[in-house]
């Protein structure tokens, strides 16, 4: 097998390289005896990564901060409390960021080096932090940016699974009977073909197609089914489903709403850590959906030119009238970074009653759509047999 070792070498730089092994214990075993200290090792497998091999999974920095800061507020010092994470940790990151502060460096220069573990907001926080010497607070504030957004996200995945479970309930059921009873009726009334309705006529003709060529129609399906997956995990795909929903009336609106929330959130978590703001927009620039990216970079633009924050975001979109306000008053106050929280969490809470109050009547409607289509089936494979009743009497 081939593994990836990422490991410090004797100049106490990171290096990567390739290394065939059985085993990955034997691969890190290999890396040690060339006098390195190793980092992580991962497998080598399929150039492809999707439908064959999984993502690798992300580096919980939220709980390691949750740890950490639990551990600094227990007295430890910070190369102390990294020591007690790293030592009940598989060899990873951590190893790196102690060999680097023993070295010198501080703590955001260390984890800037792992940018695959610690993202940039987390490293600004982190670097912002230490010219206050101020770092449990600023370990907290991101752990409460994350929940906050967490929470949101999850209150919207929350809305969305019964619905998904209905609609993929609703659809085995009308699969099961068009596959597999509606040909058995299609058999039955085969020799009645001219004295059915229309529309039975019709229902039943589908059933034996599917009777006849079933595997043409389920590899169809399935093709289907992967091209569709194919297509999602493309991001010029995603892409353009995202500029269809943008532009459908109402939706639009509240998802732009959700967008500006994630910046507001982001920007004044940021701003309340030390950050600069010409350098919060350019982080902060990564979780705006790629149509609003201009707009940040303009507003960045009338940034640099003196504008104000709420200058510039009322002036390319990013800013509602009242949100473009409440960060006026912001600003007269000093407190823009709180304030900007404040509207995200506004804007959070609008969204999740426009959500239930959606689901309430989208449920009910829902339910209704199944239950007329599976009904309407089953009233087309019995309406011949209502006729001929109805004739003998």
């Amino acid at each position: 097998m081939r593994f990836r070792v990422s490991a410090v070498d004797a100049a106490q730089q990171v290096v990567a390289f390739e290394q065939r092994a059985p085993s990955a214990e034997l691969a890190a075993e290999a890396a040690r005896q060339r006098g390195l200290t190793v980092l992580e090792v991962r497998v080598r497998g399929l150039p492809l990564t999707w439908p064959l091999r999984r993502q690798a999974a992300a580096y919980p920095v939220t709980l390691f901060s949750l740890e950490l800061l639990a551990l600094l507020d227990a007295g430890l010092n910070l190369v102390e409390a990294l020591q007690a994470l790293a030592e009940k940790a598989p060899p990873g990151a951590l190893a790196g960021v102690l060999q680097a502060i023993r070295r010198g460096e501080s703590f955001s220069q260390a984890i800037e080096r792992f940018p695959r573990h610690f993202p940039p907001l987390y490293v600004a926080t982190v670097k912002a932090s230490e010219r206050t010497g101020n770092l449990r607070e600023a370990l907290q504030r991101y752990v409460d940016w994350q929940e906050e957004l967490e929470r949101v996200r999850k209150k919207l995945v929350a809305a969305a699974i019964y619905p998904a479970v209905l609609l993929a309930v609703g659809a085995l059921v009308l699969a099961f009977l068009l596959f597999y009873v509606v040909p058995r009726f299609a058999r039955v009334y085969e020799g009645m073909a001219g004295d059915l309705p229309f529309f039975s006529a019709l229902l039943l003709g589908l059933g034996r197609g599917l009777r006849e060529h079933g595997w043409a129609f389920a590899a169809a399906a399935l093709a289907a089914g992967v091209l569709a997956a194919w297509c999602a995990s493309r991001a010029p795909a995603r892409a353009w489903l995202s500029e269809r929903l943008w532009g459908l009336p109402g939706l639009g609106e509240r998802m732009r709403r959700y967008q500006l929330a994630r910046l507001y959130r982001t920007v004044g978590m940021l701003l309340r850590a030390g950050v600069p703001a010409l350098r919060t927009l350019e982080m902060a620039g990564g979780l705006l959906a790629a149509h609003l990216r201009p707009r940040l970079a303009a507003a960045h633009a009338l940034l640099t030119q003196g504008r104000s924050l709420s200058a510039a975001f009322g002036a390319t979109g990013l800013a509602t009238a009242l949100a473009a306000r409440m960060m006026t008053v912001g600003e007269r106050g000093g407190g823009l970074g709180e304030m900007l929280q404040r509207i995200a969490r506004f804007h959070d809470e609008e969204l999740a009653r426009d959500v239930d109050w959606f689901m309430r009547g989208f449920e009910p409607l829902l339910m209704a759509l199944l239950g007329v289509a599976v009904g309407l089936v089953v009233v087309l494979m019995y309406m011949p047999i209502f006729e001929l009743a109805g004739s003998l009497q």
